[in-house]
């Protein structure tokens, strides 16, 4: 195999790379049926707008994936949107009707982290839990080549989006991605509980309160999701 020309990264097969990986990302890097490849960075550039300055990696090359948490009849179920990095997730519209949901908001990040067995900011599609819905936009199956989260902040993975979209529990959504031309300024942390990435570009809508959507999720979430 031919590793890609992708930024300024040398990136390596990620299969005989497990200690770049999440552990959860490295079991199921044999579900994927073609290659992956992953590439070392500084795990302080992990977000996306720093990666893509510090690597060359353009934003229309990078994925980001965000984790919902979809609210109905008094229980809540966690997703995972996966959209280009110069698009934002439509969460409060067409995922939340996809999803059959009353609410859907970003999952608490202490909830996202111990629910995936994934950093904060290393998120990614590959290696979620087998119950969790995935959903993919048409554009990121589209792709030749993604940047995607390795599991971990210290590295990235490269894959073909049509890889990735035949996941066992990835489903292609029409209209996920709404492309941006900018990305607003990322909103000021709330209890520490937002990563400084943490804006609309790839990261969906916020609630025009934020602390009543996340309050609700926080008080609704199921005991072993922890307290606050």
């Amino acid at each position: 195999m031919t590793a890609p020309r992708l930024g300024s990264l040398t990136w390596r097969p990620a299969e005989e790379h497990p200690e770049l990986l999440a552990a959860p990302v490295a079991a199921a890097l044999s579900l994927l049926p073609g290659p992956a490849w992953v590439a070392e960075i500084d795990a302080d550039l992990a977000d996306t707008a720093a990666f893509s300055e510090a690597y060359d990696v353009p934003l229309e090359v990078s994925a980001n994936c965000v984790v919902v948490a979809a609210r109905r009849a008094g229980r809540t179920s966690l997703a995972a949107c996966v959209v280009l990095a110069n698009a934002r997730a439509d969460v409060n519209g067409l995922v939340r009707r996809h999803l059959d949901a009353r609410k859907a908001s970003f999952a608490p990040q202490d909830v996202a982290v111990a629910e995936s067995g994934m950093a904060y900011g290393g998120i990614t599609p590959i290696g979620l839990p087998a119950e969790w819905r995935v959903l993919v936009d048409p554009a990121v199956e589209a792709s030749d080549l993604v940047v995607i989260g390795s599991g971990v902040r210290g590295s990235k993975l490269a894959v073909a989006g049509a890889l990735l979209a035949a996941l066992p529990a990835v489903e292609v959504l029409d209209g996920l991605g709404r492309p941006v031309a900018e990305a607003p300024p990322a909103p000021s942390p709330v209890g520490g509980g937002r990563a400084p990435d943490d804006s609309d570009v790839g990261w969906g809508e916020r609630p025009g309160d934020p602390s009543d959507e996340d309050r609700r999720y926080l008080e609704d979430r199921p005991p072993h999701w922890g307290s606050d």
